[in-house]
């Protein structure tokens, strides 16, 4: 475990997280504490306390709607089937056949009516 010091809202903290992980814990560090700032430079709430949780609540909202548009897109977006991988029977496309071309261009077609996107 690696331990990092931290300030949120002018508070020094010593947080611990894994090796290798102190980068995520910086980004985390700075969206708490942008929040908690958020609110308190608002000038409605002063108690840390009571910030703490709005911030806490406004960031579990934002991940609810994350989670939320993440099920909703892979919901829309149906499983591909699984393409058949093309075997190429001719040393280079340029020294290939009309049939063997038009084959290569029929399963590149199956392969994109699949998904309906190319990207």
């Amino acid at each position: 475990m690696s331990q990092i010091e931290v300030q949120i809202m002018g508070q020094g903290y010593l947080l611990t997280c894994p090796v290798g992980g102190e980068d995520l814990m910086m980004q985390a560090v700075e969206k708490v504490d942008g929040a908690m700032c958020k609110i308190r430079d608002a000038g409605k709430v002063r108690a840390r306390d009571r910030i703490a949780v709005l911030a806490s609540l406004n960031l579990a909202v934002e991940l609810a709607e994350a989670q939320a548009t993440l099920e909703r897109m892979n919901q829309a977006t149906p499983a591909a089937p699984p393409v058949e991988p093309a075997v190429v029977t001719s040393p280079s496309p340029a020294q290939a056949s009309s049939t063997q071309m038009a084959e290569w261009v029929a399963r590149i077609d199956r392969a994109l009516d699949s998904d309906g996107q190319l990207l």
